[in-house]
């Protein structure tokens, strides 16, 4: 979550910096411009500007959705600095208390000026229990602000990716709670419905109802919504949205009211758990068993891109949701048909230095890609794969990893962003090429020799020497 800051001791912005990092994105508006140019060099991203000043707050892109945390030491007060960033349309405001300053009484006075703030003092924030509840409060305050925007709409629709897998279709169940709306309040939509088998166990074993709709059909909702992807994926059929939760890696070109967008979450349904739990939301068993599963779903049960929330979610889950049901949906996920792909994968592919790439042909559906990605990272000394195929004259290229490696998501923008569709997270990523522009790419060749060129290209990213990892990607203090 972005957060500004206004601090005016040099020492609490060090200490504030190091406490909220890395779960929040924390830039610090700075006054004096030889201490912003000191805390920048010291790799802390600072905005130099009166924070006094309504104008400082606009260039810095205040939204309602963003954090603003201002320093109350009790030598100078912050009411001037307060009443600019209300006037600038900041609705999360934080009074921090430093030292003596951080008293019941203190507290009080700021509630009486400022009834919408919320005052903290420094030593709550050292505590990790106090932070996690401190991040708690600003999701509830989000949640709330997306809750009213959306109270007053008759028709929103909630819109999934094509071909909807588990995370996105329980994300949709837990948004329409977190909205306390029903089916014929709040659609579930896709433009490309369900198909692979798992899933439609899935839909048939919860009764879940994605509805199909055109570009054409968007204009009939009063408010649209996306989980588990964004505006980007639909080739710019839609570049204004009301709301966008997903666990993707953030992608520019397009506008939203409100996004909470975390792309250190394993799933979806890991952030909407937290904004049930934030708005005291009940989670039927229905949704429960949904987001259980996806959660299980998109992290290979915590073996790929999962971090502490993920547990955190899931042992919320547990109790509330279906075991059994979830083992009948498991029970799906193999097929004569999916094996049959494994197969030509291993007839076809080889593995070189642990990385097995494979090139199965042209396929009916696109699912049995990912699906024998996942399952040849399963075996013993495998810690790459690529496996490419072709869907209707498009190559489609799914990257898996162990998570601790190189980033899958880099190597397909690098190589394949230019020509198509490219991107993902460290563990996993996707690539979406016309046959055309692959060929015109990478040459004319065969097409059995695609899975000798992916070897090619990986080996070539994975040799590579890495970057210097810098802290911060702040190339100058910003005014």
């Amino acid at each position: 979550m972005r957060c500004l800051a206004v601090c005016q001791d040099e020492l609490v912005i060090r200490m504030l910096d190091e406490i909220l990092l890395p779960g929040f994105e924390i830039e610090f508006i700075v006054e004096n411009r030889p201490v912003a140019r000191r805390l920048h060099d010291a790799g802390i991203d600072v905005i130099a500007g009166d924070p006094r000043h309504i104008d400082t707050w606009v260039k810095a892109d205040l939204t309602p959705g963003t954090c603003v945390i201002v320093e109350d030491n009790g030598r100078r007060s912050p009411k001037k600095i307060l009443e600019a960033v209300r006037d600038a349309g900041g609705t999360l405001v934080y009074v921090l208390g430093i030292g003596t300053a951080a008293s019941a009484k203190r507290a009080e006075e700021f509630h009486a000026a400022f009834p919408d703030i919320s005052y903290l003092s420094m030593s709550e924030l050292f505590g990790g229990p106090l932070l996690t509840e401190f991040s708690r409060s600003l999701t509830k305050a989000r949640v709330q602000q997306y809750q009213r925007y959306f109270s007053d709409a008759d028709r929103v629709l909630i819109l999934l990716h094509n071909d909807p897998d588990p995370d996105a279709m329980a994300s949709g169940l837990a948004l329409r709670n977190v909205l306390r709306r029903t089916k014929t309040t709040a659609i579930i939509g896709a433009i490309q419905g369900v198909t692979r088998p798992e899933n439609l166990r899935m839909v048939n074993l919860l009764d879940i109802h994605v509805e199909p709709v055109t570009a054409e059909t968007l204009k009939d909702y009063d408010r649209l919504a996306m989980v588990d992807v964004q505006p980007h994926y639909f080739g710019g059929m839609i570049d204004r949205v009301d709301l966008v939760i997903d666990h993707h890696p953030e992608q520019p070109g397009y506008t939203a009211v409100f996004k909470d967008i975390r792309a250190d979450y394993g799933s979806t349904s890991t952030i909407l758990t937290e904004h049930l739990r934030a708005v005291d939301v009940n989670i039927s068993e229905r949704t429960a068993t949904a987001m259980l599963y996806a959660i299980k779903s998109d992290t290979l049960f915590f073996n790929r891109q999962t971090n502490r929330v993920d547990i955190e979610a899931f042992s919320y889950l547990y109790p509330l949701a279906d075991a059994a049901l979830i083992r009948k949906m498991e029970g799906a996920e193999i097929t004569l048909e999916r094996l049959d792909y494994v197969m030509k994968a291993y007839r076809a592919g080889a593995m070189v230095d642990q990385v097995f790439c494979a090139f199965i042909g042209a396929t009916p559906r696109e699912d049995f890609i990912p699906y024998v990605a996942d399952f040849f990272l399963q075996l013993e000394d495998v810690k790459w794969t690529l496996i490419a195929g072709i869907v209707n004259e498009t190559l489609i290229l799914s990257v898996r990893n162990l998570g601790y490696s190189k980033n899958a998501g880099e190597f397909a923008r690098r190589f394949f962003a230019d020509i198509g569709s490219a991107g993902g997270h460290r563990a996993m990523a996707k690539a979406v090429v016309p046959m055309h522009a692959f060929r015109e790419k990478f040459g004319d060749a065969p097409v059995e020799d695609i899975g000798r060129r992916l070897h090619e290209l990986v080996a070539q990213f994975l040799h590579e020497a890495p970057p210097v990892e810098k802290r911060r990607e702040a190339a100058g203090v910003k005014s």
